[in-house]
């Protein structure tokens, strides 16, 4: 009885689903005028033909065949018309519709933006923001400490290092002149050594002199 009382006066409806049943409604009208149309477009070629058959025999048959081909032309006609107007309502809903969902669509995210926002301003953001710049210097000044050498090398004299080293430079090339100078000398062949070789040489005189000696004083066999 309550269903009666409220469809009679009109319930309220969703447009959404509204504007849908509408578009179905129009596109199921669109497929009835098509049929029509076909029906409308074999009877004028069927007309046509008899008026074309009796054109000769029976021109009273075939001027009523005329008549009747003229009739579905203009239903045909009309229909064409009809069926234009459909299409363009059927378009209007259907960019109608889309118009309303994407403002719908819009107004669910303006409120999504504003939930998110709901919390938020201007100073908030900025103050966040020294933060957030304020830690990073400070993380920088850290590593920058870290980077830097122990205080306790601070003390020493950078001058006497320098001075100490190019004394232990000094000493190993002196090392290096010292046993470049006891190194043995080898002469090439031929050449004199000097009084060593002349010692050498006299000695080997001596033995072979030695030697002729005791030769001529063994007796004869």
């Amino acid at each position: 009885m309550m269903n009666s009382f409220m469809s009679y006066f009109g319930a309220r409806r969703d447009p959404k689903q509204s504007a849908r049943d509408a578009i179905v409604t129009l596109r199921q009208q669109l497929q009835m005028i098509e049929k029509k149309e076909d029906h409308l477009q074999k009877k004028i070629e069927e007309e046509l033909k008899k008026a074309k058959a009796n054109a000769v025999s029976n021109k009273a048959l075939a001027t009523a065949a005329l008549k009747r081909k003229k009739a579905s032309e203009l239903e045909l006609d009309r229909l064409a018309g009809t069926r234009l107007q459909l299409e363009m309502q059927v378009n209007t809903l259907e960019s109608a519709n889309l118009n309303a969902e994407t403002l719908a669509a819009m107004k669910k995210a303006a409120s999504a933006l504003q939930t998110i926002h709901g919390n938020l301003n201007i100073d908030k953001v900025d103050a966040t923001m020294a933060t957030v710049n304020e830690q990073r210097e400070l993380a920088n000044e850290i590593a920058s400490s870290l980077a830097n050498p122990i205080n306790g090398m601070e003390g020493i004299d950078q001058d006497e290092i320098q001075q100490e080293l190019e004394e232990l430079e000094q000493d190993s090339l002196n090392e290096r002149l010292s046993g470049a100078e006891h190194a043995p000398v080898h002469l090439p062949e031929g050449v004199k050594e000097g009084p060593r070789q002349h010692v050498a040489i006299e000695d080997d005189e001596e033995a072979q002199l030695k030697e002729l000696q005791e030769a001529l004083a063994m007796p004869a066999h």
